[in-house]
This record gives structure tokens, C-alpha cells and sequence, in this order.
């Protein structure tokens, strides 16, 4: 057994202590052994002011996981894979695509590993429903993706600002597991952006797409749902319909329940991260990125009424 890769979380936010730290606790081949956060630290592990600080003080750190906003993560990024160290992208992997693709050419030429990650798609049913779909003809897709940004973004103000991406931040996870499942890519026609007075960002939009086969695939995202959460997948095919629900924790194949799991996205992500930095691979999918930029470029916008995190 080697031992296991000496690893620096930067950021410890609601989404790090949720999902990151429980999560690096069961992969034995990655141990956790600092932190960087402007506003707050680790009870037991050497906790850093940013990056810059822990990977001064922390040298022999081998990789780093990023899990602060996408503003600002390319300087973090830089910084890691020029100090040689091997490097994990939360969701999204960053504020633009071109600046991820720099990244990719930038741990190419240093030998690190880049995975920019993107956790919808390590759901109990997606791999399932791709291999379902796999020759499938497509004939049409939906998406309803709705959820409480009250609830799962409380406070939390880069979200609306350039770079944040508004309701594409959860709406890029369905984007994510469509361009997984789908046999052929697919492509925006239009979108509609809705942006409340006082933000930067939309808070609903509609995206219209068509597979390179021409099949309708459409996609509704909000921002303003309350009560139960709404995050299904449905494709029409040549075969049984194919339904995932609940973010592809479960999977409905002609009406029929086939999965039911529970949510172990993020720690399958640690496993592919230290099976590629073994491997001396990097795993920079920007795909469903591409999709959310050109939701931007198409999108016509109109103004609706301002958000305010106390209704």
C-alpha cells in the first residue's frame, strides 16, 4: 500500500464541511492535511489565511481541491499546479470556459493533474442511463430543474454577480448529466434569461436545444421553488422512456422504479481523483460549461422583480 496523497482544501464553506470533509474521511488513498479559508478554520489541521500562505507553509502537499466561488479560482488554480501540485476544480471549474482551458494546457506542460469536477454526475443512476441510452434514437428531452436558493444559498451574494452564474449554478448540474447520458452532443437554439432589478444574474431561465440529430431538448431552471425540490431528467427514445429524478439519485426506465440510492457524489469524485493522479491523467470535460456560456451569448433577458434573501 503507498501512502496515501497529502492533500490542502481551499475553502470552507456550507458545500466543504457538507460534502467535502465527510467525503475525504472515507477515501483512504487522500489524506486531508490542511485547510485555507479567510473566515474560517479546522478544530485539528494546520488552517491557512489563503493559498498562497498554505502552500508556502505546507510544502510537501502533492494536491489541492479548490472549493471557493468560480471568481478568483483561476489565480488559486495557478498558483497550485505551478507549485506542482495536482489539482481538483469544484463545480463549475471556473468563471469562463477559455480560462479553464487554460488551465488544462498550463498542468499539461507542468505534468500535474487537472480534474474539474462535476458532482451530478457521479449520481447513483446517471451511468446507468447512459448505458440505457447508449444506442438509443433520441426524440425528445426535458429537464425541470427547481429548487430554493433561499435554502441552499443563503446570504450568499457571489452567486449573482459576473461569473456566478445565477440559476446556471444548480441548472449546470442537469446540464452536466445531459451531456453524459445523450449519445450525440447537443447545441443551444435560444434561451430566455430572467433577471431580477437588483442582480447580475438570472434567477430563472429557459434554455431551448437540439441534439446534433435535431431532437428538441428543453430545459427550465428556477430559482424561486419552494417546498419539495424538482430536479428530473425525462428523455423520449426509440426505446422506454428514461426518467431520473432527484438530481439521478433514482432512475424510472417505462415507469418503473430501477434505482433508488443514496447520495455518494462527492466521494466517488475523491476516488476518480486519486485514480487519475495514479494514472497521470487529467479530466477537464467543459462541456456542460460550454452549454451555460452559450445560454449567455443567445439568452434574451428581461427584468423581473428584485430578490432579497429575506422574502
Amino acid at each position: 500500500m503507498s501512502d496515501p496523497i497529502q492533500l490542502g482544501l481551499v475553502g470552507l464553506g456550507t458545500i466543504a464541511r457538507n460534502q467535502h470533509l465527510p467525503s475525504l474521511a472515507e477515501v483512504p488513498a487522500l489524506r486531508l492535511a490542511a485547510i485555507a479559508s479567510r473566515h474560517a478554520g479546522h478544530d485539528t489541521l494546520p488552517s491557512y489565511h489563503d493559498i498562497d500562505e498554505m502552500l508556502a507553509k505546507s510544502p510537501d502537499l502533492q494536491a489541492i481541491s479548490l472549493c471557493t466561488p468560480p471568481q478568483g479560482r483561476f489565480a488559486q488554480a495557478v498558483a497550485a499546479i505551478t507549485a506542482g501540485k495536482h489539482v481538483m476544480l469544484e463545480k463549475p471549474p471556473g468563471a469562463s470556459v477559455s480560462e479553464v482551458e487554460g488551465l488544462a494546457r498550463l498542468a499539461r506542460a507542468k505534468g500535474v493533474t487537472l480534474f474539474a469536477t462535476w458532482h451530478s454526475r457521479e449520481a447513483a443512476a446517471v451511468e446507468e442511463a447512459r448505458a440505457l441510452l447508449t444506442s438509443a434514437a433520441i426524440r425528445r428531452v426535458t429537464i425541470t430543474w427547481k429548487e430554493d436558493v433561499r435554502h441552499w444559498h443563503p446570504g450568499q451574494e457571489w452567486i449573482w454577480e459576473p461569473g456566478g452564474l445565477g440559476v446556471f449554478d444548480p441548472g449546470i448540474n442537469a446540464l452536466s448529466i445531459l451531456t453524459r447520458i445523450l449519445p450525440e452532443p447537443v447545441h443551444p437554439v435560444a434561451a430566455h434569461l430572467e433577471v431580477p432589478q437588483n442582480k447580475q444574474a438570472p434567477i430563472a431561465a429557459k434554455l431551448d436545444m437540439q441534439t446534433a440529430s435535431g431532437a428538441p431538448v428543453e430545459a427550465e431552471f428556477d430559482w424561486r421553488q419552494t417546498g419539495p425540490q424538482t430536479w428530473d431528467i425525462r428523455v423520449e427514445s426509440d426505446g422506454p422512456e428514461v426518467l431520473l429524478r432527484e438530481g439521478g439519485a433514482k432512475l424510472f426506465v417505462g415507469g418503473a422504479e430501477r434505482i433508488a440510492a443514496e447520495d455518494r457524489e462527492y466521494r466517488r469524485l475523491y476516488v476518480r481523483f486519486a485514480e487519475l493522479i495514479a494514472a497521470g491523467e487529467s479530466d477537464v470535460d467543459l462541456a456542460p460549461l460550454q452549454l451555460v456560456a452559450d445560454a449567455f451569448l443567445l439568452g434574451a433577458q428581461s427584468r423581473v422583480e428584485a430578490f432579497h434573501d429575506d422574502p
